[in-house]
């Protein structure tokens, strides 16, 4: 048994050795007081504050926020109607097709889906007579497109653990559907909807490949800016700006997981 467990240690160091060994060495050199891309000279916020003076990644960082925050409260809302109206449909044929069609947009390899939806935004731009079609509204839409399907697989399980009685029985003693589903419902599938939500933006943020095909020149998110750095000569005010999204993300992941740990504890608590 111990000749074994060594092995698999190895295997799990080497793997996240791989994994995070850039992230690191990205983020040392964004405080590299040189050019460098491979000595380290000496240590420096200098390009954190080039970063945040320079208005156009500042304007891109923005774009990004305000596409993500929209992007999350569109995707939390439908979401959460679709799960229910799917939770409480009858007919398993419809349902099991709708699911089906909801896991699409996650099984579609990215590139597919930026393509086909720049082609139709075009397409819809050219029937209304309108150029330059492309912009945050088709964005927006993409990135609701996508991000989509991850509130409903977060909040199906929890409808499914839900005791339905309970809210019938809410129901018989008077109070109306709408308000039993907020008191009754909403506390129960919380901790689900916040991890749909928490997904749905952290995908938005980070999105490059369907960002790329639908965005237009007069709206830039800040992994197109990324990308458009690239063409030139790489400076560590990328690797800045690179590290303030990784850590950005690993924030909002961190807090999804300690707010599932305390939901699975208070349903634990509950059940006893």
């Amino acid at each position: 048994m111990k000749k074994k467990a060594i092995p698999s240690k190895l295997y799990m160091t080497l793997i996240l050795v791989f994994l995070y060994a850039p992230i690191v060495v990205m983020t040392v050199f964004s405080f590299n007081a040189t050019t460098s891309t491979y000595v380290f000279s000496g240590f420096t916020t200098h390009w954190y504050k080039e970063i945040f003076s320079n208005a156009t990644a500042v304007q891109a960082l923005k774009n990004t926020i305000v596409l993500a925050v929209c992007t999350a409260a569109a995707t939390t809302v439908l979401g959460v109607l679709a799960s229910v109206g799917l939770f409480t449909s009858k007919n398993k044929l419809y349902k099991s097709t709708m699911m089906s069609v909801t896991n699409l947009p996650m099984m579609n390899p990215e590139i597919v889906t930026g393509v086909s939806m720049m082609l139709l935004f075009v397409f819809a731009g050219y029937l209304v007579k309108k150029s330059n079609v492309l912009g945050f509204w088709t964005l927006l839409i993409a990135h609701i497109t996508f991000s989509l399907p991850y509130v409903i697989l977060n909040v199906m399980p929890k409808l499914r653990q839900f005791d339905k009685h309970v809210y019938e029985a809410a129901v018989d003693l008077g109070c109306r559907p709408a308000r039993a589903f907020f008191k009754v419902v909403m506390p129960e599938i919380f901790s689900g909807i916040i991890t749909g939500c928490v997904m749905s933006f952290t995908l938005s943020l980070d999105d490059f490949i369907i960002s790329y095909f639908t965005n237009g020149p007069s709206y830039q998110t800040l992994p197109i800016y990324i990308f458009s750095m690239t063409k030139k000569r790489v400076k560590p005010d990328m690797y800045a700006l690179s590290t303030l999204m990784f850590v950005s993300i690993l924030v909002l992941l961190i807090l999804m997981n300690i707010a599932q740990s305390r939901a699975e504890k208070k349903e634990k608590g509950d059940a006893a």
